[in-house]
């Protein structure tokens, strides 16, 4: 083959990553993980891997893989995981994983920390809105250079529920896989009974609305095994639970288009204070209703302001002396520069 052949044929591989898995082909997708800070996503990510390893605190946005085989003998499939740290502070780097090449392989994670409630609508709203968008710019390109992929895209996420569902036509799916996982259930679990009902309700319908996956884990190894089973069938392809669990007194389990709108309910207010509230959508009803009772934080409390060159993990002597000592060369240099222009002199008309 000359140069050109390859290349012609590493770009249909590109933009066709996933066309059916031939045998002997390596599948490969791709995951981001996103949520609160300290919400657990790392611990996640560990198990799902099956790494024995101490969690550390995430830096900006960080890269690691895992592989399996679907069959013995069979080359390992490849899964590629990304975890954006920071909570809300550094949105701009969700536009590095998701690509046009690999949108049509790709699937985000949404880590909710179940014990702040305060913090999980902003947090939620933030990271799932700048995802959207930035998605929905490359399938608004693709349509222009690739019509197909575009509408294989968009067709794959109407695709979780089926066409005589009664919700087929009230629901906005999200333009890529999502899983919304509600982490610390531990903490959460010792919530006042109605707290617990008004979060496990709102979720559910926020996951039925963007056609996403919902389920609530901790430390628990029973638990964080139902979030592994549907972090692998986006990973590697394994076959989807078609068991739900949706008793508000227990973890949340729901498979992506196995809830309904009848089933969840009408917002946990009464009549007349839905009534009085002013909401172009149901999913802004919902957030009004929500926000009732967790009033938010804003969205800068959220910002992480901590400086990661301070941090610790990643202290390394020979830069932390130069570090030091160019800074006191800069002070100095502002005491010098400021020593001298209060010395200099002005003439005065």
């Amino acid at each position: 083959d000359t140069l050109w052949d390859l290349a012609i044929a590493e770009v249909e591989k590109r933009e066709n990553p996933d066309d059916d898995v031939k045998h002997g082909e390596v599948w490969e997708k791709s995951i981001l993980f996103m949520g609160n800070k300290n919400g657990g996503k790392t611990t996640i990510i560990l198990r799902c891997l099956e790494r024995e390893e101490t969690p550390r605190p995430t830096l900006a946005l960080e890269y690691t893989f895992g592989r399996r085989a679907r069959r013995h003998n069979a080359p390992k499939d490849v899964a590629h995981f990304w975890e954006l740290g920071g909570g809300t502070s550094l949105l701009e780097l969700i536009r590095i994983p998701i690509t046009s090449h690999n949108i049509r392989s790709f699937a985000v994670v949404l880590v909710l920390d179940l014990s702040k409630p305060n913090e999980l609508w902003t947090t939620m709203e933030n990271l799932l809105q700048v995802t959207r968008n930035h998605v929905n710019k490359i399938l608004t390109k693709l349509e222009k250079t690739n019509p197909q992929v575009a509408a294989e895209v968009k067709q794959r996420m109407r695709n979780n529920l089926q066409r005589d569902h009664p919700d087929y036509d009230l629901v906005d799916p999200f333009p890529i896989p999502l899983v919304i996982i509600g982490s610390k259930y531990d903490i959460f679990h010792d919530f006042d009974s109605e707290m617990r009902k008004i979060i496990s309700k709102t979720l559910r319908f926020v996951s039925h609305y963007y056609g996403a996956s919902l389920v609530f884990t901790s430390r628990s190894e029973a638990l964080l095994l139902k979030a592994r089973v549907l972090i692998n069938h986006l990973a590697f392809g394994y076959d989807k639970s078609k068991s739900v669990s949706v008793d508000p007194s227990k973890p949340l389990f729901i498979p992506a288009g196995l809830d309904s709108l009848s089933q969840i309910g009408s917002p946990p207010a009464s009549d007349t204070d839905i009534g009085r509230m002013r909401a172009n959508t149901p999913l802004e009803l919902w957030k009004k209703v929500f926000e009732k009772t967790f009033p938010p934080k804003s969205f800068c409390d959220l910002q992480d302001t901590k400086d990661p060159a301070q941090d610790i993990q990643y202290a390394e002597y020979e830069v932390d002396v130069m570090r030091a000592q160019k800074n006191q060369e800069l002070e100095q240099y502002k005491r010098n520069a400021s020593k001298s222009w209060k010395e200099m002199d002005f003439d005065s008309d």
